[in-house]
């Protein structure tokens, strides 16, 4: 390649990696429910949209949804419990929420602007009040906006890499590989803010908030001596998750 070209190449890639941050720079916003500065490229509409077009895909994947009506009801029940006794009720998401029939996988998510989820597997382990801190936990991640927070951050990394990619060849893959390691980082704290919004919809739904901590020690039996190590795991560990519940509980209740 001829000296000038290479420094043509150059000057694009660190454009273009300029712009990227420069554009999230310029996207920061501060969340009306959290207080916390995130990096956000879609509008609330656009997230329940995602969400409601999302969800029947997602519950296929776990055996659609669990055939016994009193039971979903029951699940609705908590979840609209936790919302309508708490902020999430003055927020614009459409909140809904379902059990799945798989009955193997331990797992609860949530989707953008405010489907809710939880298996079979799971449900079938908790009593109401544990139930009402996975769905407050799973509501913290709608209100705190992390899935749309998550996407924007790969907006930011793709247009990054691909900048590193035209400037120095292999610095693409370095650059991929460090946009990874961020976005693991930050789905760590995504939990770790959503156990706390948790805890505070369980005490303002009356619900005793020492069950979250039950909830743990469920998933931490679930992951069995074989679970992958935390820095490995975009959950942070269930024992470190405890003391963060306990502090959340010593903040929040009166």
């Amino acid at each position: 390649m001829k000296r000038g070209n290479w420094k043509i190449r150059i000057f694009i890639g660190l454009a273009i990696v300029a712009f990227a941050f420069i554009k999230k720079c310029s996207n920061t916003e501060e969340n009306p429910y959290t207080g916390r500065e995130q990096h956000i490229t879609m509008t609330s509409d656009q997230e329940i949209a995602i969400g409601l077009q999302s969800a029947p895909g997602m519950a296929q994947q776990h055996g659609g949804l669990y055939p016994d009506e009193k039971l979903q009801t029951f699940v609705k029940k908590v979840g609209n419990r936790l919302v309508n006794n708490s902020i999430a009720k003055d927020t614009p998401y459409h909140y809904d929420f379902h059990l799945l029939a798989d009955d193997q996988t331990i797992n609860a998510f949530a989707l953008p602007g405010g489907q809710c989820f939880i298996t079979y597997a799971l449900f079938s382990q908790l009593n109401e009040a544990q139930l009402a801190g996975v769905m407050g936990h799973e509501i913290g991640h709608v209100i705190g906006r992390h899935s749309a927070e998550r996407i924007a951050d790969s907006q930011t990394w793709q247009t990054a890499t691909m900048g590193a990619t035209v400037g120095a060849g292999d610095m693409g893959s370095i650059m991929g590989s460090i946009g990874q390691n961020t976005l693991l980082k930050n789905g760590r704290n995504d939990e770790l803010e959503s156990d706390e919004l948790g805890v505070l919809f369980m005490i303002k739904a009356g619900y005793d908030p020492y069950e979250m901590i039950k909830v743990m020690e469920i998933l931490k039996a679930a992951g069995g001596p074989n679970r992958v190590p935390e820095f490995q795991s975009t959950h942070p560990d269930p024992a470190n998750r405890i003391e963060k519940i306990k502090a959340a509980i010593e903040k929040y209740q009166e």
